[in-house]
């Protein structure tokens, strides 16, 4: 039996894994500005939720549309 005040919190899910996407794509900014905080930081996975997997190719696809001016490194 669990004692009552510890944990209790839900694993958050992979919103990649949950919509069957099999790679984050640099072009889709709408998504990937999910996984920024305000000032423009790429969250942890352990904030976002995303898998391993798909926390990689996040980062990746956040540095490559930040790179081709599509994203801002940082927020003013």
């Amino acid at each position: 039996m669990p004692r009552k005040g510890r944990g209790g919190k839900r694993r958050k899910v992979c919103q990649f894994c949950v919509d069957k996407i099999n790679q984050a794509d640099y072009k889709d900014i709408g998504r990937l500005t999910k996984f920024l905080t305000e000032r423009g930081k790429i969250l942890p996975r352990r904030i976002s939720g995303n898998c391993a997997r798909h926390q990689r190719q996040v980062t990746v696809a956040i540095k490559r549309a930040r790179q081709i001016a599509l994203m801002p490194y940082t927020t003013e």
